[in-house]
């Protein structure tokens, strides 16, 4: 639902009232998987596809939310001793509220009626476009002027630390801040981040796998501790280095007998995956796509063999997209274990690659792919109609 009228009308029927509006978009990162917690670098950008509130204070400190994707309400009342995680979709907003209140700034309780475009477990962050859009409602309505950066910091400290999934700053970054017709290289350390021109000659196309992932436990979690086990096994060897971030590859191969194979492995992934997110922003600038594409080739072979986070479906769709004319690059994108995969296409070619990897990923696999190009969008803010 992408239309204000709608949103107005469902609000109406449900709370009565007049809202106020606001998005949030989801995000395709297009180089850098994982290195978030690990302090480093990526390149996301917003999507088109994006989660939109309908939001008005109330009187009280409750919050009632009701999505309207799956029909369900819920509420919280933040004047309660303890808000427990109930362990459905309703912990990613309510854990925004509950942590912007734990950082000193006291909300008026709202109703907020949901909508979301995002494909839910696709890789491209339902999940933090509806903590971002709950997080921008909730202040605004409160009569705080919204800060990004520190929303997003918000954003990610709910999904640690309420949700319990331990992810980067990336996703809620991006859907916060992201810019109109570029890519976003953001440090992952000090926050400073860079547009990065997406040149018109070449278009994103994400293709959705079919293949949903869970991550708030198992897999996602176990590759965190890798990366800080590698870290803490280093140390004695490489002094006061604080994450992967801060070790090169000449340091980690010099060293490597000092962590268990796996280990070795996953620091690999997450050290040239750095690197290329580095050389990735600088062949954008110049406009050199061939180059960025054999980039983002590299980074899907480190994910698949070092980091061991794709699957079968998504190798198939990363093989057919690469091999189809006009194609520049293809990776996985997102969190791993299904999800989507993420294309740099020239222009001309679009329409073609979309009707050729639908065709042979079905008669590949029996799943019937969505599909589809893009355009990076601006961040979350204020939504007008």
């Amino acid at each position: 639902m992408s239309d204000t009228v709608s949103l107005r009308e469902a609000f109406a029927e449900r709370f009565g009232g007049s809202p106020r509006f606001f998005r949030a978009p989801g995000r395709v990162n297009l180089i850098g998987e994982h290195t978030d917690y690990n302090d480093g670098f990526v390149m996301p950008a917003a999507l088109e596809f994006e989660a939109e509130a309908a939001a008005a204070a109330r009187q009280d400190r409750i919050i009632t939310i009701h999505s309207l994707n799956n029909g369900r309400s819920a509420e919280i009342d933040l004047d309660a001793e303890a808000n427990a995680p109930r362990g459905d979709w309703t912990d990613y907003a309510f854990g925004v509220a509950v942590m912007i209140e734990k950082a000193g700034t006291t909300l008026k309780g709202a109703d907020i009626l949901v909508s979301s475009s995002v494909p839910v477990g696709s890789g491209l962050s339902s999940s933090a476009a509806l903590e971002v859009v709950v997080g921008y409602a909730l202040l605004s309505l409160s009569g705080y002027a919204v800060d990004t950066v520190e929303l997003a910091k918000i954003c990610q400290k709910a999904e640690n630390e309420y949700v319990g999934m331990r992810c980067g700053i990336m996703d809620q970054f991006i859907s916060c801040n992201g810019v109109h017709d570029h890519a976003l290289m953001i440090d992952c350390r000090s926050l400073e981040r860079k547009p990065v021109p997406i040149d018109p000659k070449a278009r994103i196309v994400v293709a959705n796998s079919m293949v949903h992932h869970a991550l708030a436990d198992g897999e996602y979690n176990k590759r965190r501790n890798s990366c800080e086990e590698g870290v803490r096994l280093l140390q004695p060897a490489l002094g006061d280095i604080k994450a992967l971030r801060d070790v090169s590859f000449d340091a980690l191969e010099e060293h490597r007998d000092l962590l268990p194979e796996a280990t070795y492995r996953r620091c690999r992934h997450i050290v040239t995956e750095n690197g290329r997110v580095l050389a990735a922003a600088e062949v954008l600038e110049r406009g050199d796509l061939d180059a960025f594409g054999r980039l983002m080739n590299a980074s899907h072979v480190s994910m698949r063999d070092d980091y061991e986070i794709s699957c079968a479906e998504v190798d198939k769709l990363v093989e057919i997209a690469q091999s189809l004319p006009g194609v520049f690059g293809a990776r996985m994108t997102g969190g791993g274990f299904g999800g989507c995969v993420v294309s740099l296409v020239a222009v001309e070619a679009v329409d073609d690659f979309i009707e050729s990897v639908r065709a042979a990923y079905f008669e590949a696999t029996g799943h019937t792919s969505d599909i589809f190009a893009c355009a990076p969008q601006d961040g979350a803010g204020p939504l007008f109609g």
